[in-house]
């Protein structure tokens, strides 16, 4: 038996990073997939010493990657001395364990990159209350079948109940941590419904921000209110929702929200989580789709986007809003295609020259007409 590595926690780990091209992957780009997963990798401030793409055209229900790839990726371990492999797809807990035996280093995968880093994004009380929920459930998937000592009793005074297993005992601590933060979330959330009940009564008009992640939402967010939201080239560089006056033409025309951006294979524990924040969608009435007109797989990203807004069972009046029209024209969407999705505006966040065809639409929109055209760009 391989005997298990000893890491040096002062030092960064060697990491190999395994970009995964997978039968279900539906993106038109596997080159802005990778790239989009070096990305988060980045975003979660990981330095990696290696990264190699696979193509899979099944997935091993024990061990993700065939029979072949694993050999090829244990050698590589071996050889190379990797303490760290980051996989760009969600594991379940029986792949992950497996794989981590078999390539004796730790393994991690998309759902759990993609946690840390919402972890490490997180400022406001009730955007850490939702990670950390997150997080623990998250845990709580992979303590299931961890070994043998796992399974051993523990009696002995204070416990509950004869015998309860290290197993039973972590898991139960999980979830005393889940219920509290839960707790603290609804009262954060029950301060938010006040609010929300405030404007609704004040016939407040409220516009959303929704979007993929890293898009330009909280560059335009800043423009639009003279916020200072944080705008970085980061995937998920801001977490919590902000919410602030907007003005148009001087004139007082609402609130404005920007809110989490979303990303391919988004972890349904984030989601659930975020649901008391993103519940603010179900009141707005109006959603401005942000979508980076430059990235090949636009249209991914939206479908991204629509697909989770159905989870949430969220339908409101939408406004396609085609950012970074600053870029190459030849990196651009193509007109015929952006006119599927109606109405639309295409700006350039950069500047508030750039926004104008969003001023103009915002400008004549109200909140008591949902059928307002706006005029293609």
């Amino acid at each position: 038996m391989t005997k298990p590595k000893k890491y040096d926690t002062k030092v960064a780990p060697k990491t190999l990073l395994l970009m995964v091209e997978t039968p279900y992957n539906p993106t038109k780009s596997i080159e802005s997939y990778c790239d989009e997963f070096v990305h988060l990798v980045k975003s979660n401030e990981i330095e990696y010493h290696e990264s190699i793409r696979i193509k899979l055209r099944e997935i091993d229900s024990g061990y993700f990657l065939t029979s072949g790839k694993l050999e090829e990726i244990r050698k590589i371990c071996h050889e190379q001395d990797i303490e760290e492999v980051i996989i760009s797809e969600p594991l379940t807990p029986r792949q992950e364990r497996n794989l981590a035996e078999l390539f004796n280093c730790r393994v991690f995968d998309r759902t759990q990159l993609i946690l840390e880093i919402f972890e490490k994004s997180a400022h406001s009380a009730e955007g850490k209350f939702q990670v950390q929920i997150a997080m623990l459930n998250y845990k709580k998937s992979r303590i299931a079948g961890k070994g043998a000592q796992m399974s051993q009793q523990g009696g002995g005074i204070g416990t509950r109940g004869p015998g309860e297993t290290a197993k039973e005992k972590e898991l139960r601590h999980i979830e005393e941590h889940i219920f509290k933060n839960k707790k603290h979330l609804k009262t954060l959330a029950n301060t938010r419904d006040i609010q929300r009940k405030q404007r609704n009564e004040s016939n407040i008009a409220q516009i959303c921000l929704i979007g993929y992640t890293n898009t330009g939402k909280s560059t335009l967010f800043n423009l639009l209110a003279k916020a200072d939201v944080l705008a970085q080239d980061r995937l998920f560089a801001t977490l919590d929702t902000t919410t602030r006056e907007l003005f148009i033409d001087g004139k007082k025309k609402g609130v404005i929200s920007d809110t989490v951006g979303f990303i391919q294979q988004l972890p349904h524990t984030l989601i659930n989580a975020f649901k008391s924040t993103l519940d603010e969608l179900k009141y707005a009435d109006l959603l401005l789709h942000i979508i980076d007109i430059a990235d090949s797989n636009w249209k991914e990203h939206i479908a991204v986007v629509h697909q989770i807004l159905h989870e949430l069972n969220v339908k409101k009046d939408m406004v396609y809003v085609f950012n970074k029209a600053d870029k190459p024209e030849e990196l651009h969407a193509p007109v015929l295609e952006r006119e599927i999705f109606q109405p639309n505006v295409v700006i350039s966040a950069h500047s508030k020259e750039g926004i104008k065809p969003l001023i103009e639409f915002l400008s004549t929109w109200q909140k008591k007409d949902s059928e307002i055209a706006v005029k293609n760009s």
